[in-house]
C-alpha cells in the first residue's frame, strides 16, 4: 500500500498548491483542496490494497474525487447524499460552468463563489491524482514534479506579479521530501547490511573477548562500532550547498537562459549589432484584468502642456488579424532602434495638416510590474528616458528588451495631428505597402460580417464617411451595450456573435470589430491599446488608473496618417473616461450620405503647424524639471549606486577567492585539531587525507597528540607540494618522499633538517608504538620553512597558482566527496540491516506465541 509514500505525495501536492494563493480572495480554497487531496489518497490506497493495475489505480482516484465533490457541492441531488446520480452530475457541470464564467469575468484574486471553489478543488485533486499515480503507483517520482510545477504556471500566466519566494520554497521542499521518501523506500528493499572490518572504527583483535562475552572472531554476537556520521553530515551539507549554488548561479551566466545577463548586467538586447525578436504576452489578455481590478490602482500620473484635452496614451499597435485575435507582427529589434536624444522622423502618412507639439512628463507607479512598453501619446517625436529603450518607427511603439517602466519618470514630446473632417475626407489613395499590410484579412472572415459592413456604409463615398458611419453604428444605431461581464473573444465566431447576436461587450470587442469592418471596406486599420487620458486632478496634472485601460481602432488617411476613432460607448454607460474625437462626429462631416458635395482643399494657414508660443504660467512651469528628476525629466534613480555591478563584482571576487580561502581554512583546521603535547587521544578518524593522502593512518586511531601533530605536518607538506606542482607519490615511504624532494629542491642545511624532522616524526607516528615527541609548534615552523623552499624552487606563475588556485583544494574536495558517498552507502546499508533484523525478531516472536509455532 506504500502508506508513507502516499502521505508524502499528498503533502507535496498541498505544498505545491500554496503557490495558487494569488488567484483567490480568501483561504477557503485551500481547505477544499485538502479534502480533494485526502480523497484521492484514500482512493489510491484502496486500489493498491487490492493490487489493481495502474490504470484502475487512476480510476479509483477519480471516483474518490467525484464522491468528494458530490458530497460537498451536490449532496442534495445525490443518492443518500453520496452516490452520484444524473442530477448530481448535472449540478456539478452547472457549477463548473458558473465558475469558468466567474474566472473570465473577474480579475485575480477572484471571489470564492461555489463554482470557483469547485474548480479549485477539482484542479488540485487532479494534480494529486497524477502525483499519486506517478510517484506511488509507478515509482516515477521525478516526473511527478511536472504536475506540481504546472500549478505554479497558472498564477504566472494569469497575473503579472510572480509567486513569492516563500510559497515557491514551500512547494520545492515538499517535492524534495517526496524524493527523499521514495529513495528511502527503494533503498529499504536492498536487503540486510553486510559488515566488514573496513566499515568499523573499532575492530577487535583476534581472540579478544567482547563486552557481551562472545569471542572476537567475528561472531554474530560481537559488538561492532558504527561509523561516525559527523563527517558524513558535514560533507553532505557542503555538497548540498555547492549543488544549490551551482544550480542558481550557473543559469545566470549561460547566454540565452538569463536574457538580462548575470544580475541584469548582460546585454539582453542585440547590443552587438544583431537583431532580436521582441516577445511579450498577448496584450489583450491583461486588458480585462485591468478593467475589472477591484482596487482600481493608480498606474501613472503625468503633466502636460496640451491646450485641449490630452490624447490617449498608447502602448501597443496591433496590426495583424489571424481570424481569431488581433496581435502585432514580430518586432526585430536592432541597435539602431535605440532611443537617443534625437528627433524622430515624422510619423507615417503625416502631411500638411495642423499639428501641435505636446510635452508630457510621465511618472509610472512603482507598483507596476513588467511594463516593457511605454505608454506615450501618438505620435512621439522625442522620448527622454534612461535605460535601454527602443522605438519601432513604423508603429511608434516604444519598448525595452530588459527594462520595465515601473517607478520611472520620462518625458515625451509628441506631434499631435489635429485634422478636420474635410481634410480626412480629402485623403484619397493609399501607398501600396500600407494597403497590402493593413487591409489584409484571412479567408475565414464570415460573409455575414462583410455584408453587414457594406450595409452600414451604403451610400458613403469617402473612407472617412464610412468610418464615421461605422463608429455611429456602434455607439448609437446598432443597439450595443457596454458590459464588462462579457467574455473576451477567443475565436472568429465570437466576434461574429458580438456583431450579429449578443451586442454586449467592452472596448476589446468594439475596437476589434470596427477595425475588422474597416478592413472589409478596404480602409487600412489596426487596433491600438493603452490608456485613456484619465482624470484631471489639478491644472495640467492627470491621473491614470487601471480602469482607464482601453482599446480603440486607428484608421489610416493619406495626408494625416493614423488617427483614432472611438466606437466604444463613453460616459457612465460605457468606458468612463473615453473621448470621441471631434473629426469623427457625424455633424462635422459636410459629405452627405449621397456623397454629392466635394470637400475643399485645405488652406495654407490651416496646414501650418501651430507655433510653440509662450503659453500660460502653468505651462511655462512645465519647462522646469520636477524635483527628483534630471534635466531630461528622468529620475536620478538610474544614475545612483550601481547595485547590480557591485553585486556582480563581489560575486566574481568571491568565486576567485574561494580556492585560496578554502586552502587557508583547511590549514587552520588541520593544526587546530592537533591535541596538546603529551595528551592521550581516543580513536577517531583523521581529516580525510591520511599519511599518504589516501586515508586514515593506523596511528590516527589513537595515541598521543604528538602523532596527530606529525600527521598534520606531513599532510600540510604534501598539500604544499601539490600546490607548487611537485611530484608526490603516495606509495613512497616518508624517507623516500623526502629524498625525492631533496633532489628537486637542492635545499640548504636548515631546510634539509626540517624535511628530515618532518619525515622522522611521520615515520614514528606510523610505525612506532611510541611516536616521537616533537612539539607541534616546531613541526609547524618546519612546514613553513619547507613551503618557502617549494616556492623558491618554482617559477612566479607557479607560485601565484599555488596561492590563488591551489590544486590541493580540488583534491581534498574530491576525496571528501568520495568518502561521503562511501559512508552514505554504509549508513544506508546499516540502517536497512537493522530494520530487517528488528522485523525478523518481531516475526519470530509472533510465530513462537502462535499455537503450534505457526
Amino acid at each position: 500500500m506504500r502508506i508513507r509514500l502516499t502521505v508524502m505525495a499528498g503533502l507535496a501536492t498541498l505544498a505545491g498548491a500554496v503557490g495558487l494563493y494569488p488567484l483567490f480572495a480568501g483561504r477557503a480554497w485551500f481547505w477544499a483542496g485538502l479534502g480533494a487531496v485526502l480523497s484521492v489518497a484514500a482512493g489510491g490506497l484502496v486500489a493498491r490494497r487490492f493490487r489493481v493495475p495502474a490504470a484502475l489505480n487512476a480510476v479509483a482516484g477519480l471516483l474518490a474525487l467525484l464522491l468528494y465533490l458530490t458530497v460537498v457541492h451536490a449532496s442534495g441531488e445525490a443518492l443518500l447524499g453520496v452516490v452520484p446520480t444524473a442530477g448530481s452530475l448535472q449540478r456539478l457541470a452547472t457549477l463548473a460552468g458558473e465558475g469558468w464564467d466567474a474566472a473570465n469575468n473577474y480579475a485575480a484574486p477572484v471571489p470564492l463563489v461555489p463554482g470557483i471553489m469547485l474548480l479549485a478543488a477539482a484542479g488540485i485533486g487532479l494534480v494529486a491524482l497524477l502525483v499519486d499515480l506517478l510517484a506511488v503507483r509507478l515509482r516515477r517520482t521525478a516526473p511527478a514534479g511536472l504536475p506540481l510545477l504546472a500549478m505554479y504556471s497558472v498564477p504566472a500566466a494569469v497575473r503579472e506579479d510572480s509567486v513569492s519566494w516563500a510559497a515557491f520554497a514551500v512547494g520545492a521542499l515538499g517535492f524534495l521530501a517526496l524524493l527523499m521518501t521514495d529513495a528511502r523506500e527503494q533503498v529499504g528493499g536492498w536487503g540486510r547490511v553486510v559488515f566488514t572490518p573496513r566499515w568499523s572504527d573499532g575492530v577487535p583483535l583476534a581472540g579478544a573477548a567482547e563486552e557481551d562475552g562472545t569471542d572476537g572472531a567475528g561472531g554474530s554476537g560481537g559488538r561492532r562500532e558504527r561509523p561516525d556520521v559527523g563527517a558524513l553530515a558535514a560533507s553532505g551539507r557542503r555538497i548540498g550547498m555547492a549543488a544549490v549554488a551551482v544550480a542558481v548561479l550557473l543559469p545566470m551566466a549561460i547566454p540565452g537562459v538569463q536574457p538580462r545577463g548575470l544580475f541584469g548586467l548582460g546585454g539582453g538586447g542585440g547590443g552587438g549589432g544583431g537583431s532580436q525578436t521582441v516577445t511579450t504576452p498577448d496584450p489583450l489578455v491583461s486588458l480585462k484584468r485591468e478593467l475589472t481590478r477591484p482596487d482600481d490602482a493608480v498606474v501613472l500620473t503625468y503633466r502636460t502642456d496640451a491646450r485641449e484635452r490630452p490624447d490617449y496614451l498608447r502602448l501597443y499597435a496591433l496590426d495583424r488579424f489571424d481570424g481569431d485575435r488581433w496581435s502585432y507582427y514580430s518586432l526585430q529589434s536592432t541597435a539602431k532602434d535605440r532611443l537617443t536624444d534625437r528627433e524622430l522622423p515624422p510619423p507615417p502618412g503625416l502631411g500638411p495638416v495642423r499639428t501641435q507639439r505636446v510635452t508630457t512628463r510621465v511618472k509610472v507607479s512603482r507598483q507596476v510590474r513588467n511594463m516593457t512598453f511605454l505608454p506615450v501619446p501618438y505620435a512621439p517625436a522625442r522620448v527622454s528616458i534612461k535605460g535601454d529603450w527602443r522605438v519601432d518607427e513604423a508603429s511608434r511603439m516604444v519598448y525595452s528588451l530588459r527594462d520595465s517602466a515601473g517607478g520611472r519618470s520620462y518625458t515625451v514630446t509628441s506631434l499631435q495631428a489635429m485634422p478636420t473632417a474635410q481634410q480626412l475626407a480629402a485623403g484619397v489613395g493609399y501607398p501600396v505597402d500600407v494597403l497590402r499590410r493593413y487591409t489584409a484579412l484571412p479567408r475565414t472572415v464570415p460573409p455575414e460580417v462583410t455584408k453587414l459592413a457594406h450595409d452600414i456604409t451604403s451610400g458613403a463615398l469617402s473612407a472617412h464617411r464610412k468610418a464615421v458611419l461605422l463608429q455611429r453604428w456602434f455607439t448609437r444605431d446598432g443597439g450595443f451595450t457596454y458590459d464588462l461581464s462579457a467574455p473576451p473573444p477567443q475565436r472568429g465566431n465570437d466576434l461574429t456573435g458580438f456583431l450579429l447576436r449578443d451586442k454586449r461587450g467592452y472596448c476589446e470587442q468594439f475596437a476589434a470589430a470596427m477595425a475588422l469592418m474597416a478592413r472589409v471596406l478596404n480602409i487600412p486599420a489596426r487596433v491600438a491599446m493603452g490608456y485613456t487620458p484619465g482624470t484631471q486632478t489639478s491644472p495640467g496634472v492627470w491621473t491614470v488608473r487601471s480602469r482607464d485601460a482601453h482599446a480603440w481602432p486607428e484608421l489610416y488617411f493619406e495626408g494625416t496618417g493614423w488617427v483614432r476613432f472611438e466606437p466604444t460607448p463613453a460616459g457612465a454607460a460605457g468606458q468612463g473616461t473615453a473621448v470621441t474625437p471631434p473629426y469623427s462626429e457625424p455633424a462635422s462631416d459636410p459629405v452627405t450620405s449621397r456623397g454629392e458635395q466635394t470637400p475643399s482643399a485645405p488652406t495654407p494657414s490651416a496646414s501650418s503647424s501651430a507655433s510653440a508660443g509662450p503659453g500660460t504660467a502653468a505651462q511655462r512651469g512645465l519647462d522646469q524639471p520636477d524635483p527628483g528628476t534630471g534635466a531630461d525629466g528622468a529620475e536620478e534613480e538610474d544614475g545612483g549606486v550601481p547595485t547590480g555591478w557591485i553585486a556582480g563584482t563581489v560575486l566574481v571576487l568571491a568565486l576567485l577567492a574561494a580556492p585560496m580561502v578554502a586552502r587557508v581554512l583547511t590549514r587552520r583546521r588541520r593544526w587546530a585539531a592537533v591535541p596538546p603535547p603529551g595528551s592521550q587521544v581516543a580513536g577517531g578518524r583523521g581529516d580525510g587525507d591520511g599519511p599518504g593522502g589516501d586515508g586514515p593512518s593506523p596511528a590516527s586511531a589513537g595515541g598521543t597528540g604528538a602523532a596527530h601533530a606529525a600527521h598534520a605536518a606531513w599532510r600540510e607538506m604534501r598539500s604544499d607540494a601539490l600546490d607548487h606542482g611537485l611530484a608526490w607519490r603516495s606509495s613512497d615511504t616518508p624517507r623516500a618522499t623526502v629524498r625525492q624532494l631533496a633532489q628537486v629542491l637542492e635545499p640548504d642545511a636548515e631546510t634539509a633538517q626540517a624535511l628530515g624532522r618532518i619525515a622522522r616524526a611521520e615515520e614514528m607516528a606510523r610505525y612506532s608504538p611510541v611516536p616521537a615527541d616533537a612539539p607541534p609548534e616546531a613541526l609547524r615552523a618546519d612546514v613553513r620553512r619547507v613551503r618557502e623552499a617549494f616556492a623558491a624552487s618554482v617559477s612566479r606563475p607557479a607560485r601565484l597558482r599555488a596561492r590563488l588556485l591551489p590544486p590541493s583544494t580540488v583534491a581534498s574536495t574530491r576525496s571528501a566527496t568520495r568518502e561521503a558517498l562511501h559512508e552514505a552507502a554504509v549508513r544506508v546499508a546499516a540502517v536497512t540491516g537493522r530494520a530487517r533484523q528488528v522485523r525478523e525478531r518481531v516475526a519470530e516472536r509472533v510465530r513462537d506465541r502462535l499455537p503450534g509455532g505457526r
